[in-house]
């Protein structure tokens, strides 16, 4: 994956960006996968204590070609900032690795933390709880989902290291 400028870089040539394109998610995740840096366009999930989406877009391709190659793309999944049921857990971390995603972040919570800790994939997620979801075949994909506040759209390009991550209406 090619590197990318720091968070923190982005941030200051953003510094004055009043369009609202460049956004900054609130510093309240964890890492829970081995890259601690990752960035891709977004694709996004809305679901609340139901993984039924979040699977199906996990075991999907998670890139996309474009004019500069293959990219890895990130899953946004808006669970509502639920404590209650995990969205993601091994299993699916170790499809977010075969289908290639750049990256993961649940506003919410996920489980199997040693499984996570060895997939070779970004995972940003709220907390833990062993709790599985209910499967209601609940949830919507490629929706505008709200993350902590924090506008995010399909397309959108999110960027993510050790200082936090920050969501831009284009490829930085």
């Amino acid at each position: 994956m090619p590197s990318f400028q720091p968070t923190t870089d982005l941030c200051d040539q953003h510094l004055d960006d009043a369009s609202g394109d460049f956004r900054v998610l609130p510093p309240v995740f964890s890492d829970f996968g081995q890259l601690r840096r990752f960035h891709g366009p977004v694709v996004t999930v809305a679901c609340l204590d139901d993984n039924t989406s979040v699977k199906a877009a996990l075991e999907s391709p998670g890139w996309v070609d474009g004019a500069q190659g293959r990219v890895a793309q990130v899953l946004v999944v808006a669970g509502g900032a639920s404590l209650r049921r995990a969205l993601m857990g091994g299993k699916l971390g170790a499809h977010a690795v075969r289908n290639g995603w750049a990256g993961v972040v649940v506003d919410g919570c996920v489980r199997d933390a040693a499984e996570l800790a060895q997939c070779a994939v970004g995972i940003r997620a709220l907390a833990l709880v062993p709790m599985p979801t209910q499967r209601r075949m609940a949830g919507q994909t490629q929706v505008p989902v709200q993350i902590q506040g924090v506008w995010v759209r399909p397309g959108d390009w999110l960027y993510a290291d050790e200082d936090g991550m920050v969501v831009s209406a284009r490829a930085l």
